[in-house]
Parts: structure tokens; C-alpha cells; sequence
């Protein structure tokens, strides 16, 4: 099952590190942007920085989130790059997150849900799109548009991770708001996710539906672990935007499992703080995330 492949991995590295492949033309090193005129120029530019941090980074660390709008803005040429990103990362061993944040309902969330964790056919030929291990959703639509993407991670042994508790500071001006049962609507939608995810925990007492719970939000985020004990987590929020090693602490629950911690733009642009080699630079950035995250999380284990 992917979340035992993910947690086995943490376990290996002793590292629940996920880098954000949120790679916009412009944290390119100038080098590498000199000469470009064309969208073309651009992704190809964009996947050969992306290639050589895989190269790098992949035996320290056990998965990658690329996030789609970050392509979608260098038009065709950029979905290409994004393709490329997430087959040469599954390459090369990586557990591989497709952050789209897509849904709809009924046929058209079966379309989603077969762009990232499944095959579309032509002519009798299956063909993948945009493989991925996971893909990120939005659960507000309820249950008839989470059930399309459950039926292709049971199918496929794929996942999902469903937005719960987001990091951006505005998210509690719906996600915080207490409906007439006492709960908060981020606890509604967990409670949601824990069910929807009941048909496929793996051997580590984790499902294949995970939720998105920002580190920015201790508070809610140490609510979450206690309510959804089944519930693995993907964690947004590190570094750029705020959040510390100390706050996502109780993100994490026996033996120090249960979440992978995104962390895009301290990854990618660490040489314009530290110079050096951007991969070079991205690597250091890696390891002291990982003493970081060490140094409150401890020991992780089975």
C-alpha cells in the first residue's frame, strides 16, 4: 500500500522530508535563464533544474510534491515539464505528490481522479497522463466527489491527501467555523477524511486518504492527530511560510509517524541565501531540515 511505501521510507531515511518542486522560472540561477525568449525555453530550463535536484536529493530524502500551477503558467510547454518532473522522479524511487488540489463531482471528478492516480484509454490502449503515487483534493464538494478518487487508489494503489486545516493565515475564515454539532468545520472534514479512508489502511495503522494540515496551526493540527488516528498527513507551512520544527510536533503521533512536511522555497532558492551550487545548496538545505525535524520528532519507527 503507497502510505506503507511512504512510511517505509521516512523509517529508512529517518527523514519525513517532502520537497516542493514549486520551481518558477525566475528561482532558476541566472545561467540557466540566459537566453530563453519562449515558453518552450523556459520548461525546458525548468526541468533540467528539477532533474538535477532529483539527482541529488533523492537518496536523502523519500518524496517530492510538484505543484501543478507552477507549469500550468508556461502554458503546453510547462505541462510537458510537469509530466517530465513527475515520471523522472518516480524513477528515480521517489514517492511522488501531483499537488493540483483538484475535484468536482460525479463523471468529471472520475476524469480528475484517472488524470493523476489512474489511465485513460484510447482505442483499447491505456495510457497514464500525469502519474503520481498521490494527488492533492479538495474534499468541499463531499463525498460523491472524493468517492471517484478512493475507487482509483483502491484500484491502483494510489492516494490522496483532502484539504483540512490549510497553512494560509485566512483558512480559519471558514475552516475554523463551529457548526451547530459544537465541531469546527476543519474537525467535520477530518472526521470525513478518517471515514473515507477506512477501506484502505495499510499495515502501519495508516489509509491511502490523507489530509492536508498546515504546521502553521499547532492548535488544530495536535486536534487532528487525536481525532484521526488512521490519517496520515501531508504537511505544508514550513520555512517560507512560517512554520518550525516545534509547531508541527503534534502533527506527529506514535513513534513518531503519521506526516510528511512539504518545504518548496527553502529548498529550491537556499543558494540565494547560502550561495554555492543551487543543488548543492538545495542538499544542505535537506539535511538541516531533516536534524530539525529530528530534533523534536526523535527516533522514527515501526
Amino acid at each position: 500500500m503507497i502510505t506503507d511505501q511512504l512510511i517505509e521510507k521516512i523509517v529508512a531515511m529517518q527523514n519525513p522530508t517532502c520537497v516542493g518542486l514549486d520551481t518558477l522560472f525566475d528561482y532558476l540561477p541566472d545561467g540557466m535563464k540566459a537566453g530563453a525568449v519562449s515558453f518552450e525555453d523556459a520548461a525546458e530550463r525548468i526541468f533540467e533544474f528539477n532533474k538535477k535536484l532529483i539527482d541529488t536529493l533523492y537518496p536523502v530524502v523519500p518524496s517530492v510534491k510538484v505543484q501543478i500551477a507552477y507549469y500550468e503558467m508556461y502554458g503546453v510547454a510547462g505541462m510537458k515539464a510537469y509530466e517530465e518532473t513527475l515520471k523522472y522522479a518516480a524513477e528515480k524511487g521517489l514517492v511522488v505528490i501531483a499537488d493540483a488540489k483538484r475535484n468536482d463531482i460525479g463523471s468529471t471528478a472520475s476524469c480528475y481522479a484517472k488524470t493523476f492516480l489512474g489511465e485513460t484509454e484510447v482505442n483499447g490502449n491505456a495510457y497514464k497522463p500525469f502519474p503520481a503515487d498521490y494527488v492533492t483534493v479538495n474534499g468541499y464538494l463531499g463525498t460523491d466527489g472524493i468517492a471517484p478518487f478512493v475507487e482509483q487508489c483502491e484500484k491502483n494503489d494510489k492516494g490522496i491527501f483532502v484539504l483540512v486545516k490549510t497553512s494560509n493565515p485566512s483558512s480559519g475564515e471558514l475552516q475554523n467555523l463551529v457548526l451547530e454539532n459544537g465541531k469546527a468545520v476543519y474537525e467535520y472534514m477530518g472526521g470525513l477524511v478518517e471515514k473515507w479512508g477506512e477501506s484502505t489502511i495499510g499495515k502501519y495503522g495508516y489509509s491511502a486518504v490523507g489530509a492536508v494540515v498546515g504546521a502553521t496551526h499547532p492548535q488544530e493540527a495536535a486536534r487532528l492527530r487525536e481525532l484521526l488516528p488512521h490519517t496520515f498527513f501531508l504537511i505544508p507551512g514550513y520555512g517560507a511560510q512560517g512554520g518550525n520544527a516545534e509547531m508541527l510536533k503534534s502533527c506527529f503521533g506514535k513513534n513518531g509517524l503519521g506526516g510528511v512536511v512539504n518545504n518548496s522555497r527553502g529548498i529550491l532558492c537556499a543558494y540565494k541565501k547560502n550561495g554555492g551550487t543551487y543543488y548543492e545548496a538545495a542538499l544542505a538545505a535537506c539535511k538541516a531540515m531533516q536534524a530539525d525535524l529530528s530534533s523534536v520528532i526523535g527516533k522514527m519507527s515501526y
